[in-house]
């Protein structure tokens, strides 16, 4: 073994140890709380005996056979419970440790200025039981954001105004709707529920904005007819998210990779779906129009940049009203947001809001994915362009949602009036 190979080895078995002991040190932590609290004389073997069906589940979960390779099924729900289970006890550690800071400096105040010896008291119960009760919050959250979270489809409407829009399109209206992640779903009465609900908006069009499956067409088959529903005047417009590709599957062959992605590309056609691939439609009324143009995927941060904007409006002028449909909102910033030929509202999704957060539309909204993604949920403006992200349809890996629920979106097209 070289020098190098044997530094990288080093290295590689430090991150092992540290990343264990930091596990263990939050197992310890987490199991003061439940000894303080409960003082049962075999409370160190039902601790350990969850935790290790917990893990055991998850092993299990990831080698039992998954056909569509994606966190789905049983892997979704152990993904679920681990996230539930982990977030109880970073919760609690967080309390105690805040306990033993406060315990540390009281033992050597009574060092310093009493006859005391140095003795560190005792935990308190109350303490060990405010830890795990705070603790049950997030892990209760969690548990219900599967079993009902997911599956709570809200309606957000926006009415947005434009100095350029075609008079004939004034109260113009769009669903769009993202992410539906088809080999997820696991409940057919809800999720026709959700597309009852879109076509109930009565919108001119519909656009879907990527990512229909996890990794396979096949995830399709027992969905296509329940979306096939879907019905707009003007159509139903969609494009490909990162997903769609099936990057992220373990194909046999690139060829069969190829025939997944032209079979998914199918059956939007059989769904009656207008899949634009780096193109535009464009729709009249009377005389005047608009174009809905739609890019392949093109995203920041390792995902596929395959969408070519130039190309998508080759046949458009700046002066032309356009609507994009591009999957990953990173694209705005780097691409649309400044192109020349202008781009007067972008469509996007792929962030699902991180499926988790705090979300008061119009008052305040906050997720962890904020910090990934400058525009991540709902409506932004600069310049005088617009985008609007979506918070998805579906889920992915986390089999539920809790605070940011189930997206579809309604926007009326405004032509602003001249003061």
């Amino acid at each position: 073994m070289s020098v190098s190979n044997k530094a990288i080895f080093v290295q590689k078995k430090m991150r092992w140890i540290i990343t264990v002991f930091i596990l263990l040190l939050v197992e310890v932590y987490a199991f003061q709380a439940f000894k303080t609290l409960f003082k049962l004389k075999w409370s160190l073997a039902i601790y350990v005996l969850i935790t290790l069906l917990l893990i055991g589940f998850l092993m299990y979960s990831f080698n039992a056979p998954n056909p569509n390779g994606s966190f789905t099924g049983l892997r979704a729900y152990s993904i679920g419970l681990f996230l539930g289970v982990a977030a109880f006890k970073f919760a609690t550690i967080l309390i105690l440790f805040g306990e033993d800071v406060f315990r540390i400096f009281e033992a050597l105040f009574r060092k310093l200025f009493t006859p005391a010896s140095f003795e560190i008291p005792s935990r308190r119960k109350f303490i060990s039981t405010l830890a795990i009760g705070i603790g049950s919050l997030p892990f209760l959250g969690l548990l219900y954001g599967m079993y009902k979270g997911k599956y709570n489809y809200k309606v957000l409407t926006y009415e947005l105004e434009f100095d350029d829009l075609p008079a004939a399109f004034d109260g113009y209206q769009i669903t769009q709707i993202s992410d539906l992640h088809c080999g997820s779903f696991d409940n057919r009465v809800k999720v026709n529920y959700g597309i009852d609900l879109i076509n109930q908006q009565q919108s001119d069009a519909i656009l879907f904005t990527g990512d229909l499956v996890n990794n396979t067409a096949a995830e399709m088959n027992d969905w296509k007819n329940d979306f096939a529903k879907l019905k707009a005047k003007d159509g139903v417009f969609s494009i490909l998210g990162n997903h769609d590709y099936g990057d992220y599957y373990n194909w046999e062959t690139d060829r069969k990779k190829v025939e997944n992605l032209d079979e998914l590309k199918s059956i939007q056609k059989e769904m009656g779906w207008k899949l634009l691939l780096d193109e535009a439609h464009e729709i009249k009324i009377a005389n005047e129009k608009i174009a809905i143009v739609g890019v392949e995927n093109w995203g920041k941060g390792g995902f596929k940049q395959k969408g070519d904007l130039d190309k998508a409006t080759q046949s458009l002028s700046p002066s032309d009203f356009k609507i994009l449909m591009s999957h990953d909102p990173s694209h705005w910033d780097a691409v649309s947001k400044n192109h020349p030929k202008k781009i007067q509202l972008t469509l996007s999704g792929h962030t699902h809001g991180m499926q988790f957060g705090i979300d008061i539309p119009g008052w305040f909204k906050w997720s962890p994915v904020q910090f990934r993604y400058p525009q991540w949920a709902g409506i932004y403006r600069e310049a005088g362009k617009f985008i609007n992200v979506n918070r998805g349809f579906g889920y992915l890996a986390y089999p539920g949602r809790l605070g940011i629920w189930p997206e579809i979106t309604v926007i009326k097209l405004k032509r602003k009036v001249a003061a």
